[in-house]
């Protein structure tokens, strides 16, 4: 009995955090539409209540990393004076933006743009060019500097715990500057963490669940694969074995073998796109919506109507700052763990500006190839289009030459997509279940990809991603509030840094 309650101590957050995981399948599964039902309230009360604290705190955390990254703090070392960057930049920056964004990224640059131009907010007229600039630039802050700020904040504070203050890899450690080391070993350190893992496989398995609509939509639509639950299963099967391949693998080799093979393809595939596309137009884009994007800044990332309505941007802007935050333990942990030997500023600038910067370019072309064919549909073709946006892309890229050869791109690049991201989720969930092991064992990375692929297989089953989706990001209220609580706590360890050397 001793020995069971001894185990149970140890290994709790990853006994509880399996215990709900399958429950929330099972659920899901048998009960899919009250699940809808539910979660469609409770992220209703969450935006309409807190939306404009979500939009307080990113704006918050963008403030927040500046500062430190433009203070005496920047050149502090996230590790030992001595230690020197384990990766290459390229390598760096590879497994940064392949680990964080990529899925996401890709599915949503096509039916986004499109998205705001068919529907913008109010005081805009559908349709128009005032619509087409806004779609641009507004894909510019959701996709670029707003998430990037978000898992920067989980980061860099663990980055700085673990390898700078020599503590575990657990968000529940960076709170120990305001709530003690005591607090955080015991209960609510636990609580904090089975949170965040929760948190973590609900947003990742959706984002794959995203991730094989789109891969069977393309296939579909370029060679007729039937898009039904045999051909989900079996690429989901197929992606799974070789991410849980790679996760076993170690960071090393898997993920940065990974990450740097797709990286290339989709450099080569937003060549290809600026080569056949309108290349004009493109650079137009580039330079007229990055300079839109700076002077509007201030007013777009802060933007909440205290008088008027604001359903367009709890859908979008407050839905996306939520998504991001949900996304914020698995990937922050992530970054933390390449980044050792970086100093804060050179990962504030990795974390933060590169994928921000290429993430502008990457929007600028196929922003411009689906507004440059817009013309091609009526705004009623335009909308019933992007209600299925795991088509958009390809239907876009039938318009221009090499489109056979863009689309495989885009499918091999979802794949890819597909395995770097399951792949990095698999290790941080492995590692918050381990006490912060950065070495976990492989049965829970064989245990975490498989809860990952069944739940994103049982709920597209099930006919919808959307309840899980929007439980997630309802329980990012709880999450938004521990990295508000992060920022005062580097600060207090970063403070005492400065005692030392006086």
């Amino acid at each position: 009995m001793f020995k069971v309650k001894n185990l149970f101590k140890k290994q709790a957050v990853f006994i509880i955090s399996v215990a709900i995981a399958l429950f929330v399948i099972i659920y899901g599964f048998v009960c899919n539409d009250t699940l809808a039902a539910v979660s469609g309230t409770i992220m209703s009360s969450v935006s309409n209540n807190f939306g404009w604290l979500y939009v307080l705190s990113v704006f918050g955390f963008i403030i927040f990393l500046a500062f430190i990254a433009m203070s005496k703090w920047g050149n502090i070392k996230l590790g030992k004076d001595t230690d020197k960057p384990e990766y290459s930049n390229f390598s760096w920056f590879a497994m940064l933006f392949c680990g964080a964004t990529g899925i996401g990224l890709v599915f949503w640059s096509i039916a986004e743009p499109l998205s705001h131009y068919v529907a913008p907010p109010e005081g805009i007229n559908a349709g128009t060019v005032e619509a087409a600039e806004f779609s641009i630039r507004t894909c510019f802050l959701h996709w670029g500097i707003t998430q990037f700020a978000c898992f920067a904040i989980v980061g860099l504070g663990l980055a700085y715990f673990q390898f700078r203050k020599g503590k575990s890899a657990l968000i529940s450690n960076l709170l120990e500057p305001l709530i003690g080391e005591k607090a955080t070993r015991g209960w609510f350190g636990k609580v904090i963490d089975i949170f965040s893992v929760v948190v973590t496989f609900a947003g990742v398995a959706t984002s794959l669940g995203l991730g094989v609509s789109q891969i069977c939509g393309g296939l579909n639509y370029l060679g007729d694969v039937p898009n039904n639950n045999q051909t989900w299963l079996i690429i989901i099967v197929i992606i799974t074995c070789v991410f849980i391949a790679s996760a076993i693998s170690g960071v090393d080799k898997g993920i940065k073998i990974l990450s740097s093979v797709n990286t290339w393809i989709a450099l080569i595939l937003l060549a290809l796109a600026f080569i056949v596309g309108p290349s004009i137009p493109i650079l137009n884009t580039l330079v007229s919506s990055t300079g839109q994007h700076i002077q509007n800044f201030f007013g777009d990332v802060s933007m909440i109507n205290a008088f008027g309505d604001n359903t367009w941007i709890m859908n979008w802007r407050v839905f996306y700052y939520a998504w991001f935050i949900a996304w914020c333990p698995f990937v922050g942990m992530f970054i933390a763990r390449i980044s050792k030997g970086r100093t804060i500023r050179e990962f504030i600038i990795g974390a933060v500006i590169a994928p921000t910067v290429f993430t502008i370019l990457w929007l600028s072309v196929f922003g411009t190839l689906a507004l440059d064919a817009s013309g091609n549909w009526s705004l009623t073709e335009l909308a019933n289009m992007i209600a299925s946006p795991e088509t958009a892309v390809f239907i876009v890229f039938e318009k221009y030459p090499l489109s056979r050869l863009l689309s495989v791109l885009v499918i091999a690049l979802l794949a890819i997509f597909f395995v770097t991201s399951a792949d990095s989720a698999t290790y941080s969930l492995s590692m918050m279940t381990s006490n912060g092991d950065m070495e976990p064992p492989k049965y829970k990375k064989i245990v975490w990809g498989i809860i990952e692929a069944a739940i994103a297989y049982l709920l597209l089953s099930a006919g919808s991603l959307k309840p899980l989706q929007t439980i997630s990001i309802a329980a990012s209220l709880p999450f938004l509030f521990i990295m508000i609580a992060m920022c005062p706590a580097l600060i207090k360890e970063l403070r005492k840094e400065n005692k030392k050397k006086t």
